[in-house]
């Protein structure tokens, strides 16, 4: 099938979703806080180290963090370096909308 130039594919807002991971609401929200968190090691200048004596982790997790490759991580262990590094980490449950649908999302 080939598309015309005015054919745009459609997706969704989860590009993860749309590449056909299983996970992927959980991996978009892992995603959103690795970057939050990686942004707070840039700002403060850590290396590896720094960050895996602060944060408990060993440094080759605290590697993975930094290249995104968070299959192996959990949610609750990004939350918690997080908050390791002075964040305040908030969840927040709604009733979902029809504006709104249901799921997970990070603001950051």
């Amino acid at each position: 099938m080939t598309m015309t130039q005015d054919e745009t594919p459609v997706g969704t807002p989860n590009a993860l979703h749309d590449l056909g991971f299983a996970d992927a609401q959980e991996l978009s929200v892992k995603a959103q806080l690795a970057v939050k968190l990686n942004a707070i090691i840039d700002k403060r200048h850590l290396n590896q180290n720094d960050v895996a004596r602060i944060t408990g982790m060993n440094q080759p997790k605290v590697s993975l963090i930094r290249r995104y490759k968070l299959q192996n991580i959990s949610l609750e262990r990004l939350m918690q370096a997080l908050v390791a590094l002075d964040q305040r980490v908030e969840i927040r449950v709604r009733s979902a909308g029809h504006s709104k649908p249901s799921g997970i999302t990070v603001a950051a």
